[in-house]
């Protein structure tokens, strides 16, 4: 007997909103499966209204309702069963988060749960990720954001010890990021790493996964900390034209890639990691997870 529903994730991120639908297959005498059906990503970045001015703009609050509007209809169109709607770190600092949550409930239908930055982390540990770890290795894993960015350090295939820090590629783009805030995040990776021998780094988002793929690498090889600097100083390079141009990179990735590097080799370094692994894995990916398994809060369409 074979079952296949579809669940949807929007994930609303500080420099894009995404919307992952995914198939749920369920076979008699077999493990369930879930198979990515479609991804949409709108760049509409949040977080440099939100960063700079504390409140998401008139402008972007229209584009948010009307990308809610189309997710709805897509979700609907999928015949999709089951959804969750997360906001992360521009929702919930923006002053008018809460009226344009409202606001969009009203205009779409979508309800929109802004979650803090230990939920974040809490739902993307329900993803694949035990797939890739070696409960005999020792893994620091660094979920980069627009506005934050989730470091969990992993032993023996459990969690050791988590942490968001509101470090994050837009917030570097509009030099909103403290000293003293990247003082601490160093301070914290090596306060939870200095007892073990050797650490791996384990990277999730949208800019290491498009580094990744620009390496042609396989998912099981990792990308070198030597690597990581030099593609880091070609970055540097180039004019944000030429990334667009010369790297193939869309016009809102070829700016928050540079800052999000920093952040990945900043991990590595203070860990002592010589190697980072890419998973491609990511907060829409643990929504549907932790609907499957209940482990959130969801909503019917």
């Amino acid at each position: 007997m074979l079952s296949i529903k579809k669940y949807a994730a929007i994930d609303i991120g500080s420099n894009a909103v995404r919307l992952l639908i995914s198939n749920i297959i369920e076979e008699k005498g077999q493990s369930v499966r879930f198979k990515k059906n479609s991804l949409v990503r709108v760049p509409i970045r949040l977080g440099a209204d939100v960063f700079i001015k504390q409140k998401i703009s008139k402008v972007n609050t229209e584009r948010l309702i009307d990308t809610m509007k189309a997710f709805q209809l897509l979700m609907k169109s999928h015949n999709v069963v089951k959804y969750k709607a997360c906001a992360t770190s521009a929702m919930r600092e923006s002053k008018n988060g809460e009226k344009i949550v409202d606001l969009i409930l009203k205009k779409s239908g979508i309800q929109i749960d802004v979650i803090n930055g230990e939920e974040e982390a809490a739902i993307i540990a329900a993803t694949d990720l035990q797939k890739f770890v070696d409960k005999n290795k020792t893994y620091l894993y660094v979920d980069v954001g627009g506005g934050s960015t989730e470091f969990t350090v992993i032993y023996k295939g459990e969690q050791a010890a988590s942490r968001s820090f509101k470090i994050g590629t837009v917030r570097l783009l509009n030099d909103t990021v403290k000293k003293s805030t990247w003082n601490e995040l160093e301070e914290w990776i090596v306060a939870n790493t200095k007892q073990y021998d050797k650490v791996s780094v384990i990277g999730s988002g949208g800019n290491i996964n498009k580094i990744f793929k620009l390496s042609g690498k396989t998912t099981d090889k990792p990308l070198t900390y030597f690597y990581l600097t030099s593609f880091y100083n070609i970055l540097q390079s180039y004019t944000y034209e030429e990334r667009i141009t010369e790297l193939e990179l869309n016009q809102d990735r070829a700016d928050v890639i540079i800052p999000a590097t920093r952040i990945y080799l900043s991990a590595m370094k203070w860990s002592r990691a010589k190697n980072i692994y890419v998973p491609k894995i990511g907060l829409a990916d643990g929504i549907i997870k932790s609907i499957y398994y209940e482990t959130v809060s969801s909503n019917t369409q």
